[in-house]
Formats: structure tokens, C-alpha cells, sequence
């Protein structure tokens, strides 16, 4: 079966922080699964289905990166693709607490399941969704913290509100 990690967020969109971290990751594991957070309590910006297909034409150059939407709890996925590693980026101090407390509540949800802090690269420790989409509405360049795909793509979505 090999080494299985699961890659979780909600990807809103990816950036390359999160594309600084898949790609390390796909280093390490023989399998990595970017897992795309289905949130029915957050209206995203792109679609769950548009965020997978944006991940998979941005990692398809991977080709032990899979990726898969999901809904429910994280360790239910990674039990479900047989995941021994949760891997989480790390861009700040300001990260970890909110971080070990997810990993306290996963731990006792199933303590065979490790996660794994990557810090991201220096270069995009600034970079967050959010932001991206805040400079993206306003016609900010975008070209440096997400790929060319990514970047059309949020060109097209603020065209159309």
C-alpha cells in the first residue's frame, strides 16, 4: 500500500503556499490525497468541484497527488484512503494554536493517525486565501501567490458579480 497522506484544507483558492506543501509532501509519501473540504457552514468563493479541478490541473504534473473532495471529519477520510500522516503548513507562530488544537481532537479521535507540521517556504508565509481574494476583487496582482489558472480563474469569477 506504501506511505498514505492526506493534504486537508478547503483550498479557496489553492495558492502557492499550499502548492509549496503538496509538492513537498509528494516527496515523502508514496501517496499524497489533497483533500478539498466540503464546508456547508462557509460559502466559498469557488465551488468544492471547481476547487478540485483547479488542484488537479495545477498538480498534475504529481503524479502521486490525488485529489478528492470530502465532507465530514478529516479522520474519517484518512481512515476511508487508508492515510497514516495528516500534513498541515505552518506560515506563523500565529498558526500552531488553532493547529494543535485540531491535532489534539484527531489524536483522540484515532491515535494511529500522525500529523505532520511543514512549515512553508519563507517566500509565501504571507500568502492566505483570503487575502488573495481580497486583492483578486479589487484587480490586484495576483500573478506572484497563485498559478497562472488560478489567477484567470478569480479574474473570472469577480467579473461575473
Amino acid at each position: 500500500m506504501g506511505r498514505i497522506a492526506v493534504c486537508p484544507g478547503s483550498f479557496d483558492p489553492i495558492t502557492y503556499g499550499h502548492l509549496d506543501i503538496i509538492e513537498r509532501t509528494s516527496r515523502v509519501f508514496d501517496t499524497v490525497y489533497v483533500s478539498v473540504l466540503k464546508n456547508s457552514s462557509k460559502q466559498g468563493l469557488f465551488t468544492p468541484e471547481e476547487r478540485v479541478e483547479l488542484i488537479r490541473k495545477v498538480t498534475s504534473d504529481l503524479p502521486n497527488v490525488e485529489v478528492r473532495e470530502f465532507n465530514g471529519l478529516l479522520i474519517d477520510f484518512c481512515q476511508e484512503v487508508g492515510a497514516g500522516s495528516i500534513v498541515r503548513g505552518l506560515r506563523a507562530v500565529s498558526d500552531f494554536e488553532y493547529e494543535m488544537q485540531l491535532t489534539s481532537m484527531n489524536r483522540k479521535l484515532d491515535s494511529s493517525i500522525e500529523t505532520i507540521y511543514m512549515m512553508t517556504n519563507n517566500n509565501y508565509s504571507f500568502i492566505s486565501s483570503s487575502i488573495v481574494k481580497e486583492v483578486a476583487k479589487y484587480g490586484g496582482k495576483t500573478e506572484d501567490v497563485v498559478p497562472p489558472l488560478v489567477e484567470e480563474a478569480l479574474k473570472e469569477k469577480f467579473a461575473q458579480q
